[in-house]
């Protein structure tokens, strides 16, 4: 078979050389099964948060003494804010609905201010 030296100096300088490509191999081996598996799926998007309405509208009840009409980001709208458009806000404010006194939604909407 292979003719191996005879002296111990070379059989260890032979024994480390194949280690390091023993280890060489199995270090290519572990890189091409690798590439080879596949890519793992992408993780799902983030649920997305509920777009911010433009209006909203707060009925009359308990702590709300009036309709109220809101911005759809004012912060005293409170939990039950139902969206509403803009054709609405502005009938509903025409119909007497009190605009909130924080978010003021009848300027950008170019009602009159209501009348004391």
């Amino acid at each position: 078979m292979y003719d191996l030296p005879p002296d111990l100096d070379r059989l260890r300088t032979l024994e480390t050389w194949l280690t390091l490509t023993l280890d060489r191999v199995r270090q290519q081996i572990k890189e091409v099964e690798q590439r080879q598996q596949p890519a793992p799926a992408p993780l799902p998007a983030p649920p997305r948060r509920p777009r911010t309405p433009d209006w909203g509208i707060v009925q009359a009840g308990i702590g709300t003494p009036t309709t109220e009409i809101h911005r759809g980001d004012c912060w005293a709208a409170g939990k039950t804010l139902t969206p509403i458009s803009t054709e609405r806000a502005r009938a509903e404010l025409g119909d007497g609905a009190k605009p909130c006194d924080a978010c003021r939604p009848d300027r950008p909407l170019g009602m009159p201010p209501p009348q004391p």
